[in-house]
């Protein structure tokens, strides 16, 4: 396991570059950084990269600037005593959560957090202060809960790990969690997720929020149905299903499906729910097990700032020269369907259950169906392509395959400008956490209606308000407080844009970036189109790009 990883650091694929990283390679190492570390149980002093001689220490550190992504005093510099040589081992790392600057042991609470256990599990050794106040309708419970497991101490640096536990391409070089994960205001009563919370709090509201709930579970459920009966035509009654008809059904079931599965990510990781949210991978790009840290503890409340790997999406595509990433990519996807996820799955979870179980979920019953989940839809999706393989149909299969494959992957970027790399996170500076979503999110329209969108949209229609609310547990609920949030918005002088068009006004930009750029190599040497591929180097990039999607390496 440790030769593929670091055969994955050294490789020019998937090396970080300008700033940019691959939020797609994160499965490589994700679970791996994940149960190592608790292995371990150590860690770095914060602002320093492992692996830097002294002579790079010196130049790491990058100045603080006094911006709203700057943790603590943005007016006192770092401590220089913080670093070191590198050359001493480094410190164990306590048993410890950090909230609104003091040091927590949830440890005896992983068990009992209403959330699910991995939620807890997961944030040991961060700042689990946003998270706390944006997941929660009533963060006031929240903080009475929290005193009972105070250490009674401000939080040092030595109690976060200075890369999230996570892979550490995902972030800049010099990446440090204690000074540049985002702080937000949430003391004030005068913020605006305040006032949104207190209008949804009422009974009235939270009857009909619970009434729609209902309606998207469903709609969910009445799309599985839809979804095997369609297979079930093409497989055994193909004149009832010719595949002009069965492509395009399929992509929109799969997308659809997907979109459910995006709010069952968000949903408590409890009961059924830890097996059901890993329907979010049916349309053959992520993987849930991973993505519910990246997507939801690291994505939705630090957006657009440096602890945001989501902004990192698939930028590893880039190295490929460009006429030659639809076919790569496609070929990459499809080996993870047929070893590369199995082997990841496996991979993940031997180690997890060598290391890290309790630490996550605080015994090994408490995952099992998380694994459950993780198998079955590896399972599935191998069976499909298997099944059509049989019935001598694969032509519909892969037409259906790459279709879900490409619309799904840029959907992951079209809600956000994460393609504009150039972009100051701070352009749109403000103290308030949820005027900070509203501007930094899109929403997506695909034919027009809201609840059809927010289906088809893989759950990006009411992108905005899923930002600011992103406990609520379905996109029905977000369409139906959105109102709410605008009406909020507007006395704080936030302008509620139009949604964008998914095909007209964000495909195109898309395109443009992922398909049509010269990748960093041409970029780097200058090459013209025809030396950027048929370069022997980028040949070879090309040929590990496939080999490496075998072995499971590239899956969000």
């Amino acid at each position: 396991m440790n030769a593929i990883v670091e055969a994955l650091k050294h490789s020019p694929i998937f090396r970080r570059k300008e700033n940019a990283g691959d939020i797609s390679k994160a499965v490589v190492v994700q679970n791996t950084a994940i149960v190592e570390h608790i292995s371990n149980n150590t860690q770095t002093k914060p602002g320093l990269t492992p692996g830097l001689t002294s002579d790079e220490i010196v130049k790491e550190a990058p100045p603080i600037t006094p911006n709203v992504f700057n943790q603590g005093n943005p007016e006192q510099p770092l401590d220089e005593d913080k670093k070191e040589s590198g050359n001493e081992p480094p410190p164990t790392l306590p048993n410890a959560w950090i909230y609104d600057g003091q040091a927590y042991d949830l440890s005896d609470f992983i068990k009992r957090h209403p959330g699910g256990e991995f939620f807890i599990g997961r944030m040991k050794n961060r700042d689990i202060t946003i998270l706390v106040n944006i997941f929660h309708p009533n963060p006031q419970k929240v903080k009475k809960i929290l005193k009972k497991y105070a250490l009674n101490r401000q939080a040092v640096p030595e109690d976060i790990h200075p890369k999230y536990a996570a892979p550490e391409f995902l972030f800049r070089e010099g990446f440090d969690s204690w000074r540049d994960t985002p702080k937000f205001d949430f003391d004030s009563q005068e913020r605006l997720l305040d006032r949104i919370k207190t209008r949804l709090n009422t009974p009235e509201m939270k009857k009909k929020i619970a009434q729609i709930d209902f309606l998207f579970d469903a709609v969910t459920i009445i799309l599985g149905i839809i979804y095997i009966l369609v297979q079930v035509l093409r497989l055994g009654f193909t004149q009832y299903m010719p595949i002009y008809l069965f492509v395009p059904l399929m992509v929109g079931l799969r997308i659809s499906l997907a979109g459910a599965g995006h709010y069952l990510i968000h949903r408590p990781q409890v009961g059924l729910n830890k097996a059901l949210e890993q329907i979010f991978d049916i349309n053959y790009v992520p993987m849930a097990f991973v993505v519910t840290d990246g997507h939801s503890l690291m994505h939705h409340p630090c957006t657009q700032s440096e602890v945001d790997i989501k902004r990192n999406v698939f930028t590893a595509m880039l190295e490929l020269p460009r006429f030659y990433r639809i076919p790569i990519h496609s070929i990459h996807k499809f080996a993870h369907v047929l070893t590369g996820m199995f082997v990841r799955s496996f991979e993940i979870c031997i180690l997890g259950f060598k290391f890290g179980v309790k630490d996550l979920y605080g015994s090994w019953q408490g995952s099992l169906l998380h694994y459950v989940g993780l198998f079955a839809m590896r399972i599935l999706l191998f069976g499909e392509l298997i099944m059509f393989w049989l019935h001598g149909d694969i032509g519909a299969w892969l037409a259906q395959f790459i279709l879900s494959l490409w619309i799904s992957t840029f959907m992951i970027v079209a809600s956000h400008d994460f393609e504009e790399t150039k972009k100051d996170d701070s352009i749109k500076e403000t103290g308030d956490w949820a005027v900070f979503q509203i501007q930094n999110s899109y929403d997506l329209t695909m034919i027009g209606n809201k609840y059809v969108d927010c289906f088809l949209s893989a759950g990006l229609s009411p992108h905005r308000v899923h930002h600011v609310l992103p406990y609520q547990k379905s996109g029905f609920a977000n369409i139906i407080s959105e109102d709410i949030v605008r009406e909020e918005a507007e006395k704080y002088n936030v302008v509620w844009l139009q949604p964008k068009n998914f095909f007209i006004d964000r495909l195109p930009i898309l395109l443009k970036h992922y398909l049509l750029s010269p990748s960093r190599m041409a970029q780097e040497n200058k090459f013209g189109i025809l030396q950027e591929h048929l370069h022997p180097q980028q040949l070879l990039t090309s040929i590990q790009y496939i080999f490496k999607g075998f072995a499971g390496i590239g899956s969000i």
